[in-house]
């Protein structure tokens, strides 16, 4: 007995002594997909949104990267386009695991694409919008639009709190360049539900500059939280693309903005668009 005591202490101390040298299995930094640790953000920004369409380059391999663009401005609600439902899940799982950020999440997916999601051939990935918001949402409503164009389009809506208050908050990608007729369309169905709400935000890659045609019942509605960004102001908007061109809105009713940031990303060809809104 006084030996197997003996070899049992042994074993222990050999154990902490290897979990001195080590480390724990599990930091709080802990590296994911390679990249490197960093240090967790106390809490989000309640008055920051944004939106950014997070595709091309497409791929689950820059998922850590978007969490980390993401944690560094740290808003209360984020909208995203052209979106994996496989993608946002790992990215929120980073923001939470390597940020300390904890998001809800629901989405707006209006099509099964296996190219771009994975999945098997029976039951592809999900693909379209989502909204990552800090505080919980309700009333969520997911519509496709009647023509998507070239590839199925559409629209969510949630109720959230930004700055501490609910509002309605849109999430939308309208058709592909070159198809103006479809996306005016498309922006009058939107038109028509922001209509109904005195205070809404709007965010998404609306594939249209701001002196286009098709824009004009948003811009009835709403306005830009660039405060230089106008129709009748074209040459003066940030672009928000690598394209040097304005497609990423913030859109406003019923609500003011106080800062407005674009933060151009090595993860996508769009450009993460920040805006902090007053509120009160």
């Amino acid at each position: 007995m006084v030996l197997g005591r003996g070899m049992r202490l042994l074993v222990g101390a050999l154990v902490v002594a290897c979990l001195v040298l080590i480390g724990p299995s599990t930091p709080s930094g802990a590296v994911f997909g390679g990249s490197q640790p960093v240090e967790a953000v106390r809490d989000v920004v309640p008055n920051r949104v944004m939106t950014w369409n997070i595709c091309n380059p497409c791929g689950e391999q820059n998922n850590v990267g978007r969490a980390a663009e993401i944690a560094a401005h740290a808003p209360q609600v984020i909208g995203m386009q052209e979106a994996c439902v496989r993608d946002v899940e790992r990215i929120r799982d980073y923001l939470e695991d390597l940020h300390g950020l904890v998001y809800h999440v629901e989405y707006g997916s209006v099509l099964r694409k296996r190219g771009r999601c994975g999945g098997w051939p029976w039951s592809p990935g999900a693909f379209g919008q989502a909204i990552l918001s800090a505080a919980p949402m309700t009333d969520r409503v997911n519509v496709e639009y009647p023509d998507g164009g070239s590839e199925d389009r559409g629209y969510m809506a949630v109720t959230t709190q930004v700055g501490g208050e609910s509002v309605r908050v849109f999430n939308t990608h309208l058709a592909q360049r070159s198809q103006e007729a479809v996306r005016a369309d498309q922006a009058g169905v939107l038109a028509t539900e922001v209509a109904r709400h005195d205070r809404a935000i709007v965010l998404g890659d609306f594939n249209a500059v701001p002196g286009a045609p098709e824009l004009h019942r948003m811009w009835a509605l709403a306005t830009d939280t660039d405060p230089q960004c106008h129709p009748s102001l074209v040459g003066a908007c940030k672009p928000t693309t690598d394209w040097n061109l304005k497609f990423d809105y913030v859109f406003l009713r019923g609500i003011a903005p106080l800062a407005h940031r674009v933060h151009p990303s090595a993860y996508s060809d769009h450009h993460l668009v920040q805006s902090d809104l007053d509120l009160t």
